[in-house]
């Protein structure tokens, strides 16, 4: 077992306070950012905007497919955004830096997770991080191109 890591970077040409608004929009902004071939059957349980909001969706990502239920936290004022799997050990967070003088944003997508054992976790400690940031770098892509 141990700890496995996803994470990337991108900067976004807009500040932090408007990138932020449209990350918390899980009803109509969220979905706009989500490619449909790894995100399907997204959907709102609960709120959509910000803290408190649980979204569920399956993600296909290395051929495999598995669900989630995400409940939103927004640890701070500024800029974290936590998304938890109610029924794993999965935690995303958004991290959104001031760049530019303020005016753009460098948006870092991390995911955490404990990985599996024996040799199913091994698999997965050397594929699924490098699987999940390139899902990831499609999704701050559209998110730029979105903002």
């Amino acid at each position: 077992m141990g700890q496995i890591v996803a994470e990337t970077e991108h900067l976004v040409e807009a500040d932090p306070r408007r990138v932020r608004a449209f990350l918390t929009d899980y009803r109509n902004n969220r979905p706009r950012i989500l490619p449909p071939e790894h995100f399907r059957d997204y959907r709102v349980e609960q709120g959509g905007d910000g803290a408190g909001t649980v979204i569920s969706y399956r993600l296909r990502a290395g051929g495999r497919e598995r669900p989630y239920r995400m409940r939103v936290e927004e640890p701070d004022a500024g800029g974290l955004l936590v998304e938890r799997d109610t029924e794993s050990s999965l935690v995303t967070t958004w991290t959104l830096t001031p760049a530019a003088g303020g005016e753009r944003t460098l948006v870092s997508l991390t995911s955490r997770w404990e990985g599996a054992g024996g040799i199913g976790g091994l698999f997965e400690r050397m594929f699924a991080p490098r699987a999940l940031r390139q899902i990831y770098d499609e999704v701050l892509k559209r998110l730029s191109a979105s903002v």
